[in-house]
C-alpha cells in the first residue's frame, strides 16, 4: 500500500512513521510512505505558500495553485484518480471501520492542512473524503495525518507478525478489548487469573470474552448496548440457524451493524462487504422493514441478501435490484476439523498456500461467478484465498468471500477427477475452525456438482433458499 502525504513539514511525517511497526514494514516493502513537500509547488520565489483570506478574518490560508500541483503530481503517476483525504476538525470521525476501508486502497492521499485552512476551490477538485480524528483543533493536519497511516497500515496483510492481532482487539464486534497479563505470574501481589495460566484455550476464549462484555459495559456504555442488541438478534436467528448462518457469522465475526429489529424482522449490515442481510417473518413485516431500510439509507443499497423469497419483489422496488442468483446454504455443524487423510494422492507434491496478486490473472480467468477485478483484488489482499500448488503450478484455489462464507472453490479442467475438489474445501473448512468461526457456504441452484460436493463434506442445507439481490447500477 502507497501513503502520499501532503504536507508543509515532509521532516516531521518521516520521522514519526520510519520507527516500530510502521518503519518495519515500509522496510520490506508492504508499505510506502512518500512525503510530498507543498512549498516546491509553489510559484512563489520566497516559497510562500499562504495568503490572506478574502472577506477579512484572522489567520493566513493555504492558496490553491501549490496544493493541487502538488497532488496533480501524485495523480499523473496512478492510473486512476487517487483517494484523497484532507484531515479537518469538519470531518467525519474517524473510526476502525474507515481505517479498514481505506487499507482496500493501492494509493491514498493524505492532505495536511495548516494555519486557517485551504481554499474551498481546490478542496473541492481533489478532495474525496474528509476525516477528523476527535472534536479538538491542532496546529496542522501532521500528527492526524501520522495516526490514520498507523491505523490504516495495520489493517494491510503482512504489517502486523500476528495474523489475528488486527482482528482481536478494541472496537471489534463493538467491544473493548480484555484484559491482558504478561510475566511475572505475581507482580505486587497481583497475580495473573488462574484460566490464563490453564492452557485450556476454550476457557481462556470464554474467559477473555466475558472480560470485554464487562469492560465494555463499564466504561462504553454506549458501545455495549450496541453489542446487546446485536446478541438479541443473533438468539432470534440462532432458532433457524441453518437459514440464517450468514447473519449469524457476520455478527460473530464482529462486522455486524443493526439496522432494523423487530421480533423475527432483522436487518444488519456487514460493514466489511457493504451487504445488507435482510430476514422477515411477513411481507406486511417485511415491507415494513424495507421501508424503514430505505430511508435510513437513502435507497442507496449495493448488496442485499434476502431469506425468504416473498420479499424479492418489494426489495426490487423499493431498491432497483435485481435477483442476481439463489442458493442454498450449506453449514458444515461439527466442530472437530475434517479428516485429511485419503484426499489427494497423487504422485507430485501437493501445497497450499495463499495466493499473491501475481496469480490476479489466473483467478479471473477460471473463475467466472464474480467477474469484477477490484472484488478479486481485495479478497486476494486480505488473505482470503489459497490456491493449489502442485511443482509450483497452480492448479486451482478456494477462499472465503468478503461476509465469511467459503467459496470461490476451482480446480483447473485438466487438474479435475483427482480428488483436488474435496482437498481445498477440506482445507478451508478446517482453517474456518481454527480461526473460531463456523464454515458455511452457498450453493447456486443448479450446480449439482457442488452440491454433491457438499453432501459428501457432510454440510447440512438449510429449507429455505438466500437471494442475492444486486444493485443495476453496479
Amino acid at each position: 500500500m502507497n501513503f502520499h502525504i501532503m504536507t508543509l513539514f515532509p521532516d516531521m511525517v518521516k520521522q514519526g512513521l520510519s520507527e516500530s511497526i510502521i518503519g518495519r514494514a515500509a522496510d520490506k516493502g508492504l508499505l510506502s510512505i512518500d512525503a510530498v513537500n507543498i512549498r516546491d509547488f509553489t510559484l512563489d520565489k520566497h516559497k510562500k505558500v499562504d495568503d490572506y483570506p478574502y472577506g477579512g478574518g484572522a489567520g493566513m490560508l493555504m492558496q490553491a495553485q501549490p496544493v493541487y500541483d502538488a497532488w496533480k503530481s501524485i495523480a499523473d503517476k496512478l492510473s486512476q484518480k487517487p483517494r484523497t483525504i484532507y484531515l479537518t476538525p469538519q470531518g467525519q470521525t474517524f473510526t476502525q471501520q474507515m481505517a479498514k476501508d481505506f487499507a482496500k486502497e493501492e494509493d491514498l492521499v493524505l492532505l495536511c492542512g495548516h494555519y486557517e485552512g485551504i481554499d474551498e476551490r481546490v478542496l473541492e477538485e481533489i478532495v474525496t473524503d474528509y476525516v477528523s480524528i476527535g472534536d479538538y483543533v491542532l496546529t496542522g493536519g501532521e500528527l492526524p495525518a501520522m495516526v490514520m497511516v498507523d491505523a490504516v497500515s495495520r489493517m494491510v496483510p503482512g504489517v502486523l507478525s500476528n495474523d489475528e492481532s488486527g482482528a482481536t482487539e478494541s472496537f471489534e464486534g463493538n467491544l473493548l478489548e480484555y484484559p491482558q497479563y504478561s510475566r511475572p505470574e505475581v507482580w505486587m501481589d497481583k497475580a495473573v487469573p488462574k484460566v490464563l495460566l490453564s492452557g485450556n484455550q476454550k476457557e481462556i476464549t470464554a474467559w477473555r470474552k466475558a472480560r470485554a462484555v464487562e469492560r465494555t459495559k463499564e466504561r462504553r456504555y454506549d458501545l455495549y448496548q450496541k453489542y446487546e442488541a446485536l446478541q438479541q438478534c443473533r438468539e432470534i436467528l440462532w432458532k433457524k440457524k441453518l437459514l440464517h448462518m450468514d447473519m449469524i457469522e457476520v455478527i460473530d465475526r464482529g462486522t455486524a451493524e443493526l439496522v432494523y429489529a423487530d421480533g423475527e424482522n432483522i436487518c444488519i449490515h456487514d460493514k466489511v462487504s457493504d451487504t445488507y442481510f435482510h430476514t422477515a417473518d411477513s411481507m406486511e413485516e417485511g415491507r415494513k422493514m424495507i421501508s424503514c431500510v430505505k430511508e435510513q439509507t437513502g435507497g442507496r443499497i449495493g448488496q442485499l441478501v434476502l431469506h425468504q423469497d416473498f420479499m424479492v419483489e418489494p426489495a426490487k422496488e423499493e431498491f432497483d435490484l435485481y435477483l442476481s442468483v439463489a442458493c442454498y446454504q450449506a453449514v458444515y455443524t461439527r466442530r472437530e476439523k475434517l479428516p485429511v487423510s485419503k484426499l489427494y494422492a497423487g504422485e507430485e507434491p501437493l501445497s497450499i498456500r495463499p495466493l499473491t496478486l501475481a496469480y490476479m490473472d489466473q483467478v479471473l480467468e477460471h473463475y467466472k461467478l464474480v467477474s469484477d477485478p477490484d472484488y478479486i483484488r481485495q479478497v486476494i489482499v486480505s488473505g482470503s484465498l489459497f490456491g493449489a500448488f502442485l511443482e509450483e503450478k497452480l492448479v486451482g484455489f478456494v477462499g472465503w468471500h468478503k461476509e465469511g462464507s467459503m467459496g470461490m472453490l476451482e480446480v483447473f479442467p485438466e487438474y479435475q477427477r483427482r480428488k483436488l475438489g474435496k482437498t481445498l474445501e477440506t482445507y478451508i473448512v478446517n482453517l474456518t475452525l481454527e480461526r473460531g468461526h463456523t464454515p458455511y457456504g452457498q450453493v447456486v441452484v443448479g450446480n449439482e456438482r457442488s452440491m454433491r460436493l457438499q453432501e459428501g463434506m457432510g454440510m447440512c442445507f438449510a429449507k429455505g433458499l438466500v437471494y442475492w439481490m444486486h444493485s443495476k447500477n453496479k
